[in-house]
């Protein structure tokens, strides 16, 4: 199916390139098109260039974590989850700790971690697949939790929003988490139900209810905060665990008188070859998303809706907001280009400029995720994993503007 769609963006640019030239008279079209495609092919080596520090710390640290017993100490906390969610993973698989860790970083906020982490856990997940260019069941299921990770502290959405002059930066702290959550558990039930999985298993119940309430929790307790408790404490929490974690690992290796550096350096080089491996299908997706950006394909989705819902009498004050939600499965650094330039023209504490910063918290940038993932372990078969995560990102959206209107309407 993700060969579809990518053939898809293309396909689309391009007549909508040939309408600008012929019908628009915008001679400029195909040039601006190809400028696009020669940024966004820099732009996937920028990138892999960049992970590659990341990936060899973390695959680093979680090789001596690995050696030391603590992955498999953390695969404990989720493992009776997991293995009812994922029943093709054995009890006990080294897949369950890295996708613990994954689903840990990613709640923390800790993306420099989270990528490392997941890729870790697409690795161990391949070990168990039938088809090595296919993906199985629970590789699914685990792209769909992160392609709409729940994250309890979107501090960057914060910080931009105090830069374009929020009276409140936090007030939509608790709007992003409903948006957030409700798009995870329709990505987990829209999956478990096609991969008929009983999510009204006794364990499974048992483990959401004290997910949600603990969420809840969070949500209740940081709701009473001001923006600049919030940032601090949040800020301070998340990477408090980061260092924590980095410390408990070497200290572990080192008490089971293992050679930590060696085992740090090995796990190091395996982030290199990751890093390269991922560059080609990087590049296949972004500069697609570039030609679509680029050929006025987001505008014309973006107008027509705006037309679609004047014409039967709703409120359109959402459609304002509506390029960030159409570019953020596409594209994280244009989902947070558009949120900024809508609250710079809307105003920050304008019902847009709200709605665009819950939009841009909702959710996770869904194609750069399954590049990065399935790239990472040479997948060229994505089944209905594509389905399923816009399934989960059209529900974050969808949210995003109900609990706008609840709250900001």
């Amino acid at each position: 199916m993700l060969h579809k769609i990518w053939l898809g963006f293309i396909l689309s640019a391009f007549v909508a390139s040939c309408y600008q030239v012929l019908v628009s008279g915008n001679l400029g079209a195909f040039q601006d098109v190809m400028q696009a495609v020669t940024s966004m092919a820099r732009t996937s080596v920028d990138i892999a260039i960049g992970l590659i520090g990341l990936l060899a710390f973390w695959l680093g640290i979680f090789k001596v974590a690995e050696n030391a017993g603590l992955i498999a100490k953390f695969s404990k906390v989720l493992e009776p989850l997991l293995c009812r969610l994922m029943p093709d993973i054995p009890k006990g698989h080294p897949a369950l700790g890295s996708i613990t860790m994954n689903m840990s970083a990613n709640v923390l906020g800790l993306d420099n971690a989270a990528t490392p982490f997941g890729i870790k856990a697409m690795q161990d997940m391949q070990t168990l697949a039938p088809i090595k260019d296919t993906l199985t069941n629970s590789q699914i299921l685990f792209l769909v939790l992160n392609t709409s990770s729940v994250t309890l502290f979107p501090i960057a959405v914060f910080l931009y929003r105090a830069d374009a002059g929020a009276a409140s930066p936090t007030d939509v702290f608790i709007p992003i988490l409903l948006a957030t959550s409700a798009s995870t558990l329709v990505g987990l039930i829209v999956t478990c139900v096609i991969q008929k999985v009983n999510l009204l298993n006794k364990v499974v119940v048992l483990y959401l209810l004290a997910i949600f309430s603990s969420l809840a929790a969070v949500i209740l307790y940081f709701a009473t905060l001001a923006a600049q408790q919030l940032s601090e404490q949040s800020a301070l929490i998340a990477n408090f665990a980061l260092l924590s974690f980095i410390v408990l690992v070497l200290i572990s290796g080192y008490l089971k008188k293992q050679n930590t550096y060696e085992q740090f350096v090995e796990g190091a080089k395996q982030g290199f070859e990751v890093a390269i491996t991922i560059i080609p299908f990087l590049l296949a997706m972004l500069f697609a998303i570039g030609m679509l950006r680029a050929s006025g394909v987001m505008d014309a989705v973006s107008d027509g809706v705006s037309y679609i819902v004047a014409l039967v009498g709703f409120d359109t004050r959402f459609v304002d907001a509506l390029p960030t939600a159409l570019m953020k499965p596409l594209s994280g650094s244009g989902a947070r280009a558009l949120m900024i330039e809508t609250m710079q023209f809307h105003g920050a504490d304008s019902f847009a400029g709200r709605l665009a910063s819950i939009m841009q918290g909702s959710t996770e940038t869904t194609f750069y995720v399954l590049a990065v993932y399935l790239g990472a372990v040479g997948v060229k078969h994505s089944r209905y994993a594509v389905g399923c995560c816009l399934a989960a990102d059209f529900a974050g959206i969808f949210a995003a503007i109900c609990v706008a209107y609840w709250f900001f309407g």
